[in-house]
């Protein structure tokens, strides 16, 4: 039991984990925050422009409801908010995502330090003489 513990332990801690479980938690956020801003903000302002229609009451009715059953319907005003969801926070992770790509090419492009330059003939030759010099002094 305690072998397994610590192999979750592990799992839990590597960091693709804990940066997915952050992701998550703020994607969670994010969308609600993009939800609030579908319902109340554009689509109040789409629906004004079509004509003051409220998009979350546009349904087809199928069956209307009696005393045994309640109203069967096709809510595609629902969907409409919905696909506009999703086209929001789909444009928003596409912009991250190019950001995040564009961050990691400029790493990628950093100039390497540069290498030390070669030493000239004579640096050479001085060099040589020295090493002789200190071999023969021993």
């Amino acid at each position: 039991m305690g072998n397994f513990i610590k192999e979750f332990k592990d799992f839990a801690m590597k960091g693709n984990v804990v940066d997915m479980a952050v992701g998550v938690i703020i994607g969670g956020a994010f969308g609600k925050i993009v939800t609030s801003l579908v319902n109340d903000v554009i689509m109040p302002v789409v629906g004004l422009i079509v004509g003051g229609v409220d998009f979350t009451n546009l349904k087809w009715v199928f069956a209307e409801a009696t005393e045994d059953a309640p109203e069967a319907a096709l809510m595609y005003g629902q969907f409409i908010q919905n696909v506009v969801d999703f086209l929001i926070i789909a444009f928003c992770i596409f912009l991250m995502v190019k950001g995040i790509s564009k961050l990691n090419r400029k790493k990628e492009e950093a100039p390497a330090p540069a290498p030390e330059p070669e030493p000239s003939a004579e640096e050479k030759l001085l060099t040589e003489i020295r090493d002789l010099l200190k071999n023969q002094s021993k």
